[in-house]
């Protein structure tokens, strides 16, 4: 028995199943840059920077002489009550990066989930409104109140509800499928539709508070909106003055090319949540919003005991610091592109692939088993994750079907080279009816 497996069975006598979304029998002993090493010596190539919480990579040395530096002072002392530098640094950083050209404040949490349960606070208590409208196929997080935003699984839903109470879900923008599984992407106004009708017959315009949105729908399968949507959906809050929120937790910070997702669409949020990679991997979260709507909130409304944590803020400073030191923004842009001049082509090539869709370094590559009606080739897509992990390489399919490609942003090209030679081995090994010794039950979402 390897070290791997003798690791995986003992963690199966104490870990919790609700806390692991199973695909491989992978037990990491280190990491550097976008090499992740297991227990046993094995390397692989990781396509997945741990849901994207891994921009900069693993073990940067920038980042992690930060953290070694700061535990040697002290490890926490919480902001609820007393001041520390870091934070004050990372709080001027982040009003500086996020979008909007208006005087912002920032507050800290641990987690995106927690940063998404913070803006349904502030954006009731600013509006003095009841109720968030989000997206189908969303993923805001596993505590309850971004959970009741959350439209995405029904294992994340069932068993323990009722979920909080306000909440409502409209379709996603989707520019490959339409609604309800359809193979053709509906209008601008078509998407718009059942929100109108919502306002219109059940849900009061007046008593909206929020609309909340992920603009590449990750978990959802890196979902892209049609052009001009956004734009249509800000006029539409303008008008009703309800606020507009962007979740950035996967999306920011690099993996599109820019600091936030937002920098790729024309509208403006007034708020967005930062999360994952911000601390480089440490637990850490961010709000930022404009300056009315987060003081509309006093103490102790929302803080956390270790949030603004002083080790995770050198970590978040180190990791922007890096981002902007070694251009990782450009990076980002140049081998997403480099990436798609090769995936693109795939569409054409081979017969399970029905889209190639992403910005910069988030990517999603849609499985089918029939293109015309687009239909979700789930089976096909873990197949092909099984495959690329025999052959050392870390990928998932998210929304059932959609291969997740988000290397850290560090990623070489000749690593790019390898993963893009492996997928396509993989593919047409499928194609050709030679990928049948898998045994994929129980994995997956």
């Amino acid at each position: 028995m390897t070290k791997s497996e003798q690791l995986i069975n003992e963690d199966g006598k104490y870990f919790a199943a609700s806390g692991r979304i199973k695909y491989y029998p992978l037990a990491i002993d280190h990491g550097y840059g976008a090499t992740l090493v297991d227990v046993d010596g094995k390397e692989y190539i990781d396509l997945l920077s741990s849901a994207s919480s891994q921009n900069v990579g693993h073990a940067p040395k920038r980042v992690t002489e930060a953290i070694k530096a700061q535990v040697d002072k002290f490890i926490h002392y919480t902001p609820a009550y007393m001041y520390h530098e870091p934070a004050v640094k990372l709080s001027k950083k982040l009003c500086d990066i996020a979008p909007g050209d208006f005087e912002k404040r920032v507050t800290f949490g641990l987690s995106g989930s927690d940063a998404n349960d913070g803006v349904i606070k502030f954006a009731r208590a600013y509006t003095g409104r009841p109720y968030i409208i989000s997206f189908t196929n969303a993923y805001h997080g596993s505590i309850f109140g971004s959970l009741s935003m959350s439209a995405i699984s029904l294992n994340m839903r069932k068993h323990y509800g009722p979920l909080l109470s306000g909440f409502y879900h409209i379709p996603f923008p989707d520019k490959y499928r339409g609604m309800y599984e359809q193979p053709t992407p509906n209008i601008v106004e078509e998407y718009l539709a059942p929100l109108k009708e919502m306002f219109a017959k059940y849900v009061p315009a007046e008593e909206v508070a929020c609309i909340v949105v992920e603009t590449i729908q990750g978990d959802g399968g890196l979902l892209e909106p049609v052009k001009g949507y956004f734009e249509a959906l800000e006029a539409l809050c303008h008008e009703h003055g309800i606020l507009i929120a962007v979740d950035d937790i996967q999306q920011g910070l690099g993996r599109t090319g820019t600091w936030s997702s937002i920098d790729h669409f024309n509208f403006t949020p007034d708020l967005i949540t930062f999360g994952k990679s911000l601390a480089g991997g440490l637990p850490m979260s961010a709000i930022v919003g404009r300056k009315e709507i987060i003081e509309s909130l006093e103490a102790p409304a929302h803080l956390f005991t270790t949030g603004a944590n002083r080790v995770s803020c050198e970590a978040a400073l180190a990791t922007i610091k890096m981002i902007e030191e070694e251009d990782l923004l450009t990076a980002s842009s140049e081998k997403g592109n480099y990436v798609r001049q090769r995936m693109d082509q795939w569409i054409n090539k081979y017969d399970y692939v029905g889209d190639v869709r992403g910005i910069g370094l988030s990517i999603g590559i849609d499985i089918v088993s029939d293109k015309e009606t687009k239909t979700r080739a789930s089976q096909e897509a873990l197949i092909i994750c099984n495959y690329c992990f025999e052959h050392g390489l870390v990928i998932i399919a998210v929304a059932g079907n959609v291969l997740r490609f988000q290397p850290p942003l560090v990623i070489t090209y000749e690593q790019l080279d390898y993963a893009l030679d492996t997928l396509e081995d993989a593919l047409q090994a499928l194609q050709e009816g030679r990928l049948d010794q898998y045994d994929i039950n129980g994995q997956g979402w």
